[in-house]
């Protein structure tokens, strides 16, 4: 009698998953496990929408409905503790017991920790919809709000905040915003859009300590400067949630190590989204772990297939997005593994950055423009990654040359 699927963590990737497997016809059970009280939900309106909204609500991926018209068991509110590959069987927080034929580890990432002393109930972190509504109660008029980290959740928590009324200062110890994959020329872009909206943003310094006495936080920085906040939120990175695998000895390698199918080093236990590190084709192989919302839902949906024996190997290309103030930044590719840069200008001050390697090939497209201007084009882009191209770079840079016809050609 056959054990069924079973897949610990029911977010974006856990839950595009379960319900994969149902579109692929498997009718054995399936069974979804997360360590939260919600439904499968999306998480990047947790730093946008969640935030500026009146009733800040979850997007959920399924209902209470659609998943027990599916036959998707949702347990909640409990955590895997422990999985016994031998027997093939995983044990949760409640003290019961999941048997299964093929296991999908979808644990995600968490925030990593500002290592200091100092900090207390002031200084929060934003991973769940629960954090998001923690944060969102101290986002209004009158409030100090410091965002430490740089990176795309702090900037689009500055961003929502100011709309809110808040007066908010970002705190980046590196150079300048958004160094890891973003070209300084469009960082520089959102960098001005922020002081233009009138949040401070103080670039190259360290904290040297943090007070939070429960009224608010003090921060002190290396150069001198104090900062006096109601409400610090701290977003200096992710790390992936590995333990469950690690003490059931599965090779970890910045996250969960999987291979090209997604499969870890236990043949009938596979992991997807931002917990594991992979083999990305397109780089030669080289591997990589994201955090992006796409890839959680494409490597979900992948890790469903091969759990039912499809052999297929992860081909897409990555990408990202983030929009602040009416602007939409858009990535498709790594543009470390490029060496040089060939600019394309758009309308209303839209732009896209092509990365070539050394040899000629288009390795990324990195683009900023109001609204949707930029779309079209980083997903051609996207597409002549894909496909390994080397485009001229003059017509790279000409307007009047559709990308298009490079793609066609």
């Amino acid at each position: 009698m056959t054990k069924g699927m079973v897949i610990i963590g029911a977010g974006e990737c856990g839950g595009r998953a379960a319900l994969a497997l149902r579109d692929l016809f498997y009718d054995g059970p399936v069974t979804l496990v997360g360590d939260e009280p919600h439904l499968p939900y999306e998480r990047p309106p947790l730093s946008k929408d969640a935030m500026v909204g009146d009733a800040p609500m979850i997007k959920a991926i399924a209902s209470d409905e659609i998943l027990a018209g599916r036959s998707i068991r949702h347990i909640h509110s409990v955590q895997a503790v422990a999985i016994d590959r031998a027997a093939h069987l995983v044990h949760l927080s409640d003290g019961s017991v999941l048997p299964y034929d093929k296991l999908l580890l979808a644990t995600g990432s968490v925030p990593r920790k500002l290592p200091m002393p100092g900090l207390g109930p002031r200084c929060v972190y934003l991973r769940t919809f629960n954090d998001a509504l923690a944060i969102r109660a101290h986002l209004s008029a009158g409030n100090r709000i410091a965002i430490v980290g740089g990176g795309f959740i702090g900037l689009e928590l500055a961003a929502a905040a100011r709309r809110l009324g808040a007066t908010v200062t970002v705190i980046e110890a590196q150079p300048r915003i958004l160094m890891r994959g973003v070209p300084a020329e469009i960082a520089k872009i959102i960098h001005e859009a922020h002081e233009a909206e009138g949040v401070k943003i103080l670039c190259g310094d360290a904290i040297a300590a943090i007070a939070d006495d429960g009224a608010e936080v003090r921060i002190a920085l290396a150069g001198g400067q104090d900062i006096v906040a109601d409400l610090a939120v701290i977003g200096i990175g992710a790390v992936p949630v590995t333990g469950l695998a690690a003490e059931a000895g599965l090779t970890i390698d910045n996250g969960i190590a999987v291979d090209a199918e997604l499969r870890t080093s236990n043949p009938d236990i596979f992991a997807a989204g931002d917990c594991c590190s992979f083999p990305l084709a397109v780089y030669g192989g080289r591997r990589v772990r994201l955090e992006a919302w796409r890839n959680a839902q494409e490597q979900g949906a992948l890790a469903a297939r091969n759990m039912l024996g499809a052999g297929e190997a992860h081909a897409a290309v990555p990408w990202f997005w983030s929009d602040q103030y009416g602007l939409t930044l858009q990535i498709s590719g790594l543009s470390d593994e490029g060496s040089k840069v060939v600019r394309r200008d758009l309308d209303d001050g839209a732009f896209i950055l092509f990365h070539l390697a050394q040899h000629g090939r288009l390795v990324a497209a990195s683009g900023i423009g109001p609204g949707n201007a930029v779309a079209r084009d980083i997903r051609l882009a996207e597409m002549l990654i894909a496909r390994r191209a080397k485009p001229a770079p003059e017509a790279l840079g000409s307007q009047t040359i559709k990308l298009k016809s490079l793609l066609a050609a």
